[in-house]
């Protein structure tokens, strides 16, 4: 067991040297003195300035901002200024700089410099006179949580994608200036440090600024205040600015329902964190020209989507709900593996079973206890999650643990290539919820007090592994002093269970192991049972199909062990016939299905490269499953199955 009491000095050296000098600069950092609930940047030690970025807009509708950088107090040798290539929240390479263009570079007195680009996302720049002045063009055209969007509305704005650094300055404060296109009265959204100066806003180091996105134009926001649980002389805000064509009714309505999910939330750990500004604040942009996405980051959250308001408004709940969850899960009990965050680097973690998955359970469960998602609904969304971890060919060969290894190849990355994912992947949000569900269930029916309600839940886990690890927080704003380990949220299983057995189990058979958790026993204590989805209809092993009259073909790769893939049938195959009878349309395919039996064998007729062949079939029942309150088959729950439901499903924030 690693002792999450470990000096931050001696616990991070593996991650200091391979991060390079970002992480040695920041974990040796403790020149920044910031009041948790001040609004003003803390006070250097050092006398070094400030980093000084100014940001404007010339011509939005052509989807590029010019960022100009002016440092100071630079040491002789020549400044390489970075792109980042990853940004906080994904796993994966982003690679930047290839949207920067005109990059030019002048001393203090004004005169030009030329900046060499040494590498692709790092540019040179010899020759100064201690000072540099460094500008450049940044196109931006997309609106979610990774990349810049600017249109002449608005400008949206992730900070890795959008602002260059100085090697070796990661320590030093800085100050962002935005100036709106001319002839527009543009605000600001962000978890930046606001000043005096509206558009004007700063962070202590570089690690908080490029966590810090910001949303620029003429948005409309509420905010709210919801007092600490834990400290009622603590009382946060919550900002809710949105970008988005609806109804200040639409608005009220949203921010109201973000409120609820805020309140429902704070009650698993009890307390709010100690939020830098006193301020969180929720971003979206709910636009037709946004990509669905949504981003946490440590004060604030991204949220996006083509989806409007008026149409989609308890589906957007669900990443509100996700995402807030994250302030306490990965912002802050955060694991090793991600802290100090690698903005030149892919950053693999073994955890992300727990800082993702959980999350997502949670995400689920908040929405259910908030009264903004129905029982069908919930439990539809865990029969779903579990049935694709039973049923996904993926984890005959990796755990929950090697999944979230996957996430730089997976998160958002791209290739050209084709992969076999569907057969050797199952996504860690997914596996990671079914975790969650199942330690939580499991905690529920192994232990229970005087009056029968549970003593133990998965709540008191997270709240021991926020006590643990995240509510000290940091010694540097931005940054995590106790990050946890494996071996460290295994341990701190067995201690609030007190039964190091029963962690060892968890962790061995279904985290780092294969296994699957018999959920059917489990789900009976709240009332609820499983049955098949599709009761006898026949199941060839859902790839996906496209029809074109002559046949279906194959355009996914053949599910290993579903009746196609023993059949030995794989992907680009074409499905001409099935005993006898064609299957040129999905009607004709669900006529054919609907004739046969569990286990009956038939002719298969297909076509491979244009030769028309045939094999044996053997079809199967579908194996998906629903999960169903008793109410909906005739019964009645007894009172214990109702006080069991209620305790895990029931709102913590009351009315």
């Amino acid at each position: 067991m690693t002792s999450p009491a470990m000096p931050r000095r001696l616990s991070v050296v593996p991650i200091a040297l391979r991060v390079g000098a970002l992480a040695a600069v920041l974990v040796a950092s403790v020149s920044w003195l910031v009041s948790p609930a001040g609004g003003q940047a803390g006070t250097a030690l050092s006398d070094a300035p400030a980093v000084l970025y100014e940001l404007s807009f010339p011509e939005p509708e052509h989807r590029w901002m010019q960022v100009e950088v002016t440092i100071g107090g630079l040491p002789p040798e020549p400044l390489s200024m970075r792109m980042s290539s990853a940004s906080p929240g994904r796993y994966a390479r982003h690679e930047f700089a290839k949207n920067v263009f005109e990059v030019r570079a002048f001393n203090g007195d004004g005169d030009e410099l030329d900046p060499v680009r040494s590498e692709g996302a790092r540019w040179d720049v010899a020759g100064h006179d201690g000072t540099v002045r460094f500008t450049y063009r940044v196109y931006g055209d997309r609106v979610d949580g990774t990349y810049v969007g600017i249109d002449p509305t608005h400008a949206h704005l992730n900070m890795p994608a959008a602002l260059m650094w100085g090697a070796g300055l990661e320590a030093r404060s800085s100050t962002v200036r935005f100036a709106p296109p001319p002839g527009r009265d543009w605000r600001v959204a962000t978890q930046l440090y606001p000043t005096d100066a509206p558009l004007t806003f700063t962070a202590p180091n570089l690690q908080y600024l490029l966590d810090s996105p910001a949303e620029f134009g003429g948005f409309a926001d509420r905010t709210f205040t919801v007092t600490n649980p834990g400290d009622p002389g603590h009382t946060p805000t919550f900002r809710v600015a949105l970008h988005h064509a609806g109804s200040e009714v639409e608005l009220d309505r949203y921010a109201a329902d973000v409120e609820r999910i805020v309140r429902e939330a704070v009650m698993v750990f009890g307390e709010f964190p100690q939020f830098e500004t006193g301020r969180y604040t929720f971003i979206a942009d709910y636009v037709p020209t946004a990509s669905g996405d949504a981003m946490e980051h440590r004060n604030s959250t991204i949220l996006s989507s083509p989806g409007a308001l008026r149409t989609r408004h308890r589906q957007l709940l669900g990443s509100v709900s996700h995402e807030f969850f994250h302030v306490w899960n990965v912002e802050r009990i955060r694991p090793r593996s991600l802290e100090p965050f690698d903005f030149e680097d892919v950053n693999p973690s073994d955890e992300l079973w727990l800082a993702e998955g959980f999350t997502n359970y949670y995400g689920a469960l908040i929405l259910m206890r908030a009264g903004l998602a129905g029982l069908p609904d919930t439990l539809d969304r865990f029969a779903s999650a579990i049935d694709t971890v039973r049923l996904g060919p993926g984890r005959r060969f990796r755990s929950a643990v090697d999944m979230s290894r996957l996430a730089p190849f997976t998160d958002a990355a791209s290739a050209i290539d084709r992969t076999n994912w569907g057969n050797l992947f199952i996504s860690y949000y997914t596996w990671g919820e079914t975790l969650g569900l199942g330690l939580d269930l499991l905690l529920r029916a192994r232990s229970t007090d005087g009056d029968g309600a549970p003593a133990l839940t998965l709540d008191d886990y997270m709240r021991l592994l926020w006590q643990r690890f995240g509510r000290t927080g940091g010694s540097v704003p931005g940054v995590v002093d106790r990050p946890y380990s494996q071996a460290g949220a295994r341990a701190a299983l067995a201690e609030l269970t007190g039964d190091p057995a029963f962690a060892d189990e968890f962790f061995d058979r279904y985290v780092e192991g294969h296994e699957v958790l018999a959920f059917a026993p489990l789900f009976e204590r709240a009332g609820v049972v499983p049955r098949p989805r599709a009761p006898g209809r026949m199941w060839l092993g859902a790839p996906s199909l496209r029809f074109d009259g002559g046949g279906a073909r194959i355009t996914s790769p053949v599910r290993f062990g579903s009746p196609l893939s023993t059949a030995g049938v794989a992907r680009d195959d074409v499905l001409i016939s099935i005993d006898g009878r064609t299957v040129s349309s999905a009607r004709l395919l669900d006529d054919v299905l609907r004739d046969l039996s569990d286990g009956e064998r038939v002719t298969l007729g297909y076509s491979r490269l244009g030769e028309i062949s045939t094999t044996q079939l053997t079809v199967e029942t579908d194996p998906a499953r629903e999960l169903v309150p008793l109410e909906e088959l005739g019964r009645s729950p007894t009172p214990a199955q109702r006080q069991f439901r209620k305790a895990w499903l029931g709102s913590r924030a009351g009315p």
